[in-house]
């Protein structure tokens, strides 16, 4: 899979942020930040940040004297993130790739990462570059998304974004449910020389109170807007709205409720 993480940009970010972060990313970063929070750490580095919704979370569960560092690859999403912290805050901004890492050797005693590693294209170099970073026996936890047969709205978008595009649909929508079964992720983190692996599946129900909005985010709040455009043949309004209409076929009349499913790692640095 390639990285499509550095397209956020344009007005992707801000639809991410309010379409898709109150729906699907703001009840995983609760769990996440809370777990963070019951470890021992000093000094936090965070890897695909995106628009800030965990780190916004971290700061707020950590200690106050806990360093935290946020970065991320693409800059229109990390100017969201700040926009989210103020001069008070303990927080520092990095642009960062996650295969190359620009910190020294053993800098950090956690690294957090929500719903990033599924976009990293060398992932067992990204889990080498993690070990580097951390000291020993510092903690690394992450979470990726399941399949979309496990995730039905993804899978939804995608069939209803292929119809509109059958000989050539659009390609992103399996971007983020790639890498969801936790042998493979296992068998990576083994390969870049971590052992001590823990993994929990977390399903939730989650209600979703403004579908509309939500379906609209799903067009224009990801890479897919430019994959739309750049075809030309159909306005990314339009499968908006047959995407709403799916959802409330699928799921009922507004609000719906829909089932989500991840996996969070919680790993120790070799």
């Amino acid at each position: 899979m390639s990285n499509t993480s550095s397209n956020f940009v344009g007005d992707i970010p801000s639809y991410y942020d309010s379409g898709l972060g109150p729906n699907i990313f703001f009840d995983y970063a609760d769990l996440l930040a809370t777990r963070c929070a019951n470890l021992p750490a000093t000094n936090v580095v965070e890897l695909a940040a995106g628009t800030g919704i965990l780190s916004r979370r971290l700061r707020d569960r950590l200690s106050p004297e806990t360093r935290l560092e946020v970065t991320d690859l693409n800059l229109p999403m990390l100017q969201v993130a700040k926009n989210k912290f103020t001069n008070k805050d303990v927080v520092d901004f990095t642009i960062a790739n996650a295969m190359d890492l620009p910190f020294e050797d053993s800098e950090f005693d956690m690294m957090v990462c929500q719903f990033g590693v599924m976009f990293f294209p060398d992932k067992p170099a990204s889990y080498r570059e993690a070990a580097r970073v951390l000291k020993k026996n510092g903690y690394y936890l992450f979470n990726v998304w399941s399949a979309m047969s496990k995730n039905p709205f993804a899978q939804i978008a995608y069939d209803v974004a292929a119809k509109f595009f059958p000989n050539d649909p659009p390609a992103f929508y399996k971007v983020p449910f790639h890498y969801g079964d936790p042998v493979q992720v296992r068998a990576d983190l083994t390969q870049a020389g971590w052992h001590d692996v823990e993994h929990e599946t977390i399903q939730l129900q989650k209600t979703i109170t403004n579908p509309e909005a939500f379906a609209t985010a799903l067009v224009f709040g990801n890479p897919i807007i430019d994959e739309i455009r750049q075809r030309g043949e159909v306005e990314p309004a339009v499968i908006a709205e047959a995407i709403l209409e799916a959802f409330h076929s699928a799921f009922g009349p507004s609000p719906i409720t829909i089932p989500l499913e991840t996996t969070t790692f919680v790993c120790r640095a070799p």
